[in-house]
């Protein structure tokens, strides 16, 4: 992981000189990782920003707390880690300032990501310094994903299998929404604990699936991203998963949904589901190189005009170390697909107050087509 991480500061210095880009901060969680392989575990929510300064010319840099310096030290490829302190002089605005030397001419930052503590400090300290967006540079190389990349992908898609298996077996008549929660939570640690090792650097990578789980039931199920509650389910209830915060693994994230129905399943919300799968896999079907974003998500669309439904929503979004990158699949995107690059497609309906149709699944684009990264049957789901 650190052997890729150094490989893709190396490419990302090298196309910072293309342009003229001399030195960039990378305040983003997801960016910090991919590049040099570490992350927080209490950052700036808790006032205690990290930073990589990345120098065109020059070793990077990686500014980080004193107090997680003795593991991010041991996480990350990058020699030179400077420290900062909560009180006294040596801040992390004087680690900053140190990195980024006394008159730049110019800052690179992510200005769509960049916290406000970090913004508010650089606008305060270098008022006459133009703050530059280093994100679409970045974000270019991260759009085609390696083999190496995708492999992980892979290990997160059967990691959130088993945690939708887990959710599946769940279900019953009676059993509490934070009960699947809990399954979900423990069956995917399990798996993810499989697939690590007690050495080197897989030794900071917890196994631990964590973030409140997304899921609706009966009525409730037109309301997207509401959390596990103590609500117990009916027959017939709808039941909808959805692990777009969860379903990740060693930083790299996936969508992953399904709707399950208890016990039976009434013939309103089977003709909403159906017509939810088959947009999605109307969409996924289109996926090949060379086709436009837009272009898949127009295949969805069509499917829901024929059945009858409108959508707010897109079809799908890029994934990888972020939980949202770019292209999106929707209208206006017009990014030709390239082999490697991976997406969440989803098939989505709300009748609000009344159900819901839900399907999601992430892929890869390969030379030829398209590859799932996640499985479980795209089919009407009944309770066991």
């Amino acid at each position: 992981m650190l052997e890729q991480a150094k490989l893709r500061t190396i490419a990302l210095q090298a196309r910072m000189k293309d342009a003229g880009i001399q030195k960039a901060v990378f305040t983003d969680e997801s960016s910090m990782a991919y590049l040099a392989g570490f992350w927080g575990y209490l950052g700036i929510e808790f006032g205690r920003p990290s930073m990589v300064v990345v120098d065109a010319d020059d070793a990077p840099i990686v500014i980080t707390p004193l107090m997680e310096s003795e593991m991010v030290g041991e996480m990350t490829w990058v020699e030179d880690v400077r420290t900062w302190e909560d009180i006294g002089p040596r801040s992390w605005g004087a680690a900053l300032a140190g990195a980024l030397g006394n008159t730049p001419a110019e800052i690179w930052i992510e200005k769509g990501s960049i916290p406000a503590i970090v913004r508010n400090h650089l606008d305060e300290t270098y008022p006459s310094v133009p703050l530059k967006d280093i994100s679409p540079v970045l974000g270019a190389m991260r759009t085609v994903k390696t083999p190496f990349e995708i492999a992980i992908m892979k290990q997160a898609g059967e990691i959130a299998g088993a945690m939708m298996a887990a959710a599946h077996n769940s279900l019953q008549e009676g059993a509490q929404e934070y009960e699947s929660a809990l399954a979900v939570i423990d069956a995917g640690t399990r798996k993810a604990a499989g697939f690590l090792t007690s050495k080197g650097w897989e030794r900071f990578v917890s196994p631990m699936v964590h973030n409140l789980q997304i899921m609706q039931s009966g009525k409730d199920s037109s309301m997207v991203h509401r959390r596990a509650s103590v609500k117990a389910y009916d027959k017939f209830d709808p039941v909808y998963f959805c692990f777009c915060n969860m379903a990740q693994f060693k930083q790299y994230k996936l969508g992953f949904d399904r709707m399950f129905h208890i016990g039976d399943v009434r013939d309103e919300d089977r003709k909403v589901q159906l017509a939810a799968i088959e947009a999605q896999q109307a969409a996924i079907n289109t996926i090949r190189p060379g086709i436009l974003a837009e272009e898949v998500a127009a295949a969805a669309n069509d499917v829901y005009k024929a059945r009858g439904y409108e959508t707010g929503y897109r079809t799908g979004r890029s994934i990888g170390v972020a939980f949202l990158e770019a292209p999106e699949l929707k209208a206006g995107d017009k990014t030709v697909l390239q082999a490697g690059m991976t997406f969440a497609v989803d098939g989505g309906i709300s009748v609000d107050g009344v159900t819901a149709g839900r399907i999601g699944d992430s892929v890869v684009v390969t030379e030829t087509g398209f590859e799932y990264i996640t499985n479980y049957p795209r089919e009407i789901l009944l309770s066991k």
